[in-house]
């Protein structure tokens, strides 16, 4: 048997960790001498290399424990759940280095406007099919294969993009007040037109979960132009596929309605 020193020089796991393992029960020695000394097999480093590595994909302690009980086929669908969180946790991580990045190229003095060129345009009007309902965000996506669907339903031909205005009064992002219009080319009773107005407009380049960088943009540009308030709902107008174009290579106006004060 391997005295502790020796367990912990060949491990490269120090004595006070060792002891710890033992206190929670990861990893017990085979034996306890009288004087309290612990001793371990060497069959035992594959268990100690096990919950080391158990440790470094993200597992806490008391996590590891009941792993160490797992077959392999069970520990493997643990695994792959904490592969998923791995990938979720570095998408957000992603997200916050883009807007850590936004914000040094404005304290820089490149401003955000430059980022996102922020302009005043007179958008004309349009005539719309559109639907409206109260869903969730991740409902988006099917919201607006609805919307595909009934628009063909009713023999329309889109002449332009599709756009989507949240009528929210406060962000809900579980039940949030949206309306999908799509741009046709016919008069119909489910047709209307949406009035031209003013809008503060910049455009985004890139996946639609940064498109919150566009409206910080707008955000700011208002509180720099106090002559200038909303007056409508805020307006994502969608140029390409989603489903046929990478995600880098979106296009996406957003608009918000405004009128001189």
């Amino acid at each position: 048997m391997l005295t502790i020193g020796e367990f912990s020089r060949l491990s490269r796991v120090t004595p006070r960790m060792l002891r710890h393992y033992d206190t929670l029960g990861l990893l017990r020695p085979q034996a306890v001498g009288d004087n309290g000394y612990r001793y371990y097999r060497q069959e035992q480093l594959s268990d100690l290399v096990k919950i080391q590595w158990l440790k470094n994909y993200g597992f806490s302690l008391g996590e590891i424990g009941p792993l160490l009980e797992l077959e392999d086929s069970q520990l493997l669908s643990s695994l792959r759940q904490r592969r998923l969180e791995l990938y979720r946790e570095l998408d957000r991580q992603q997200g916050v280095i883009h807007q850590i990045e936004a914000d040094i190229l404005r304290m820089e003095g490149t401003a955000m406007e430059k980022t996102y060129h922020v302009i005043l345009l007179e958008d004309p009007e349009q005539k719309v099919f559109s639907i409206r309902e109260t869903i969730g965000v991740d409902q988006y996506h099917d919201f607006f294969e609805r919307l595909y669907r009934e628009a063909a339903a009713r023999g329309l031909t889109q002449a332009g993009p599709i756009q989507m205005l949240y009528h929210d009064e406060a962000f809900n992002p579980e039940h949030s007040d949206v309306e999908a219009q799509m741009v046709v080319a016919q008069d119909g009773p489910d047709v209307k037109r949406r009035p031209a107005c003013l809008c503060a407009a910049v455009q985004h380049r890139g996946p639609y979960e940064r498109l919150q960088y566009a409206y910080d943009a707008l955000c700011a540009w208002l509180g720099e132009h106090p002559e200038y308030r909303m007056c409508g709902p805020a307006m994502d107008r969608y140029f390409g596929d989603p489903d046929n174009s990478p995600p880098d290579q979106l296009e996406t106006g957003v608009l918000f309605p405004v009128e001189k004060v």
